[in-house]
Order: C-alpha cells, then sequence, then structure tokens
C-alpha cells in the first residue's frame, strides 16, 4: 500500500483529473517493460495532470490544475513541446535547442546503475531490477532554474527515499552522491572538456535524499524520458535549483564527504552545494528575486525553496543560507 502524507501543496480532490481523462500512461509502462508487480500505473499517487490527447497537446491545462500549488492558477503545466525542447543538459551542447536537436544519437537502453559506498546493499544492477521494488508515483513539481526561468513539469518516478533505505546507508553515511553516464561518442557536448569536466556529478545530504519530495524520475508527462530531459533516469528536487537535477545517472554513491558537485567546482562563488532556490540571494550576475515562466511574458516573484518552504524548511534550521547557498 503507497501512503503519503497530505501537505498544503497537494491539490484539492475536487481538482483532481480523473484517471480516465490522462492518456498513455500505458504507453509508458509499456516502454518500460514494467508492467508487473509494483511498478505499475495504477500505483501513481494522485494522478493530477492534463487531459493529454498526445504529447504536446494539453488542452485546457489551466482548470485541470487550478489549485495544485500555493500559486493556484497561476501554475498550469508548462507544454510538453517546451518540457522537451528547452532544456540545459550540457552534454548535448549549452544552447537551450541543442539537447533536442542533438540527443538522437543517444541510447538509453538496456541501462545499468551501480550503487556503492557506505551501504550494506551494493550492487550493480539493470534499470528494470532498480526499479522494480518500489511504485511509480506522479508528481506535478515546479522546476527552477538558476538562470531565472521556471516551468511546471508532470513526473513519473520513484521515491528516492525509499531507494535509499532500500540499499541501507551505513550510519557513517551522511550524503548520497549521484554521477552522470559519459559517452562522448553519443553527447556531442562531452567530446570537449572546456565546457564542462566529466562525468557530470551532483550530491545531497541524506536527510535531503530522504525528503518525501525527492524522487527519481524516469517519465514525464505520462511517458518515458525524452533523451534530452535525462533518459532514463534523473533526480528531481523540487525546492533546488535545477542544475541540482542530475540526468542519465549511472552511479549513486554513499559517503560521509561532501560531493565536490560539478558547477560548484566550475564556478564556486556562483554556485554552492545546497543549490535551494532563495529569492533572497542573487547570483553574482543576476537577481533570483523573479523569475520567467516558460510561456509567460510577465515575470513573477520567485518563491523561497520554489514554494516548497513548508516541506523542507526544517532541514536548513539554524544555517546562514547566504553562506550556505
Amino acid at each position: 500500500m503507497l501512503i503519503r502524507i497530505a501537505c498544503k501543496s497537494d491539490p484539492k480532490s475536487s481538482e483532481i483529473t480523473p484517471k480516465d481523462q490522462y492518456l498513455n500512461r500505458r504507453k509508458f509502462i509499456a516502454g518500460t517493460g514494467l508492467v508487473a508487480g509494483s511498478v505499475a500505473m495504477g500505483a501513481i499517487i494522485k494522478p493530477v495532470a492534463a487531459k493529454v490527447n498526445s504529447p504536446g497537446m494539453n488542452p485546457g491545462l489551466k482548470s485541470v490544475v487550478e489549485g495544485y500549488s500555493k500559486l493556484g492558477e497561476d501554475d498550469p503545466l508548462t507544454p510538453y513541446g517546451d518540457v522537451t525542447s528547452y532544456n540545459n543538459f550540457y552534454e548535448f551542447g549549452t544552447g537551450k535547442g541543442d539537447p533536442v536537436e542533438n540527443a538522437g544519437l543517444f541510447n538509453p537502453k538496456p541501462w545499468e546503475i551501480a550503487v556503492d559506498g557506505l551501504c550494506a546493499n551494493p550492487g550493480r544492477m539493470g534499470l528494470e531490477d532498480f526499479l522494480k521494488p518500489h511504485d511509480l508515483e506522479e508528481r506535478i513539481y515546479r522546476l527552477r532554474c538558476v538562470e531565472a526561468w521556471s516551468m511546471v513539469v508532470p513526473w513519473v518516478g520513484v521515491s528516492l527515499a525509499d531507494v535509499v533505505k532500500r540499499f541501507e546507508p551505513s550510519g557513517s553515511a551522511k550524503y548520497v552522491r549521484f554521477e552522470t553516464v559519459v559517452r562522448p561518442e553519443e553527447m556531442v557536448g562531452q567530446r570537449s572538456r572546456r565546457i564542462l569536466p566529466w562525468p557530470y556529478i551532483e550530491g545531497l545530504r541524506l536527510d535531503e535524499a530522504m525528503n518525501p519530495l525527492a524522487i527519481l524520475a524516469v517519465g514525464l508527462y505520462g511517458e518515458e524520458l525524452p533523451n534530452q530531459n535525462g533518459a532514463p533516469i534523473r533526480l528531481m528536487t523540487p525546492w533546488k535549483y535545477g542544475f541540482k537535477s542530475i540526468k542519465s545517472i549511472v552511479k549513486i554513491t554513499f559517503t560521509d564527504e561532501q560531493p565536490r558537485n560539478t558547477w560548484n567546482v566550475m564556478a564556486a562563488k556562483e554556485y554552492g552545494f545546497y543549490a535551494n532556490v532563495n529569492p533572497n540571494v542573487d547570483h553574482p550576475r543576476w537577481s533570483q528575486a523573479r523569475e520567467r515562466r516558460i510561456g509567460d511574458f510577465l515575470r513573477r516573484e520567485t518563491l523561497m525553496f520554489n514554494g516548497y518552504e513548508q516541506e523542507v524548511g526544517e532541514l536548513y534550521a539554524g544555517m546562514d543560507l547566504r553562506k550556505e547557498y
């Protein structure tokens, strides 16, 4: 049985779209080969999503998702076409349109994930075996980029906390380190180390990884993740800036040392380890107080922790968030 504690950012029951209105669910499961066991679309929590005739065609978004979050009707889902064509994924290039243009060479099947470090159950396994013990859940989250643009995306994934518990980190483990695949023959951006040092590395404090909001996403809009969005599995922590959401994960390590995440290595004064959305702490080169929602003309105020302060604020109690950014 899947149990989830309700929070203020959840939708009202009257605002949840009926299950039969969300199409393409079975297509997603058929594509991943995860029909059997507990990994079934019937296990998805609170299926609040747009009525989707086909990817990119999403009528009536405002009325469908109104009230889902604290912004209410100001938080409609970002259209599929924008979610899948406006991306930062430097492994495929530095331009927003580069990932969708260059990701066609990437082959995410078959896929293996290694889990190691300070844990009782390390191992290497295929994606199906990695996901099999867990329930797929649907989560509609805001995504806020450090560049001050944002989206609202319906993700499909598994609870990161449940994954962590399964591998039983030791008492000395304090952090979870994530690593992206390196395939320069398929990922044109990786052919130059002048862009970033490869592989891409990210990390969370263990208690952050255990927060109920954190998921490992394997789909969006009821379908498998497109290559340009981090296929076949990516991290999603909606209270953090987007660069924290590492894509195409091949390795998860439990460690007692704070991981040296890629953007912090590249520019420590601009990108901290925590990367929490904070409108009161500007990027050295631009304000973080406001953001541009993709599809909107005017900018809007940025919310503390991207609007998830109730769910994550206690994680940072006593910290000086102007220094530990």
